[in-house]
């Protein structure tokens, strides 16, 4: 019987695995992560928003406060604050940078994408215009953490409803 796993490289490493020269994909995602938690991009107040929705997840206590700047059906300015974990707090900082310039319809669809991907979606673990927030796919191996992960998403698509009126 053959064994079904790829090779090694060069230096003996398994896939995936970190060299000396070449850290994992994992380690560089969780170095992502923790540079979104200690500097979170986006954080702050954002005067005259058009939409400020406040969320927590009970179960853990962290919460986000999410304001939006609309032009027409576009983000044009995004702030939060909160506190909470490094996954609740990166995923929002991260989310914040990525839906400004976009439209509602295009921030819906990215909506649906993140979940899917927090769902255990490989495809949409793999899809390249989730761009960095694909340093999160890892989370849906851990049922508690993927509602961290999706709080400010939630109060994104809070924001979006209030924002229809």
């Amino acid at each position: 019987m053959t064994d079904p796993s790829p090779p090694a490289d060069r230096a003996g490493n398994e896939p995936g695995a970190s060299s000396p020269a070449m850290p994992s994909l994992s380690s560089l995602y969780q170095q992502l992560i923790l540079e979104h938690y200690r500097n979170p991009r986006n954080r702050g107040e954002l005067p005259e928003a058009d939409a400020d929705v406040r969320m927590n997840n009970p179960s853990c206590g962290d919460a986000v406060r999410l304001q939006l700047r609309f032009e027409g059906d576009r983000i044009v300015a995004t702030r939060f604050s909160g506190e909470g974990c490094s996954i609740s707090q990166a995923s929002t900082s991260m989310m914040t940078q990525v839906v400004q310039g976009k439209s509602v319809a295009e921030v819906q669809q990215l909506i649906e994408r993140v979940k899917a991907m927090m769902r255990g979606d490989e495809a949409a673990a793999r899809d390249r215009a989730l761009g960095d927030l694909r340093a999160l796919a890892g989370v849906h191996r851990f049922p508690v953490r993927v509602r961290c992960a999706l709080l400010g998403w939630n109060a994104l698509e809070e924001a979006l409803r209030q924002a229809r009126g």
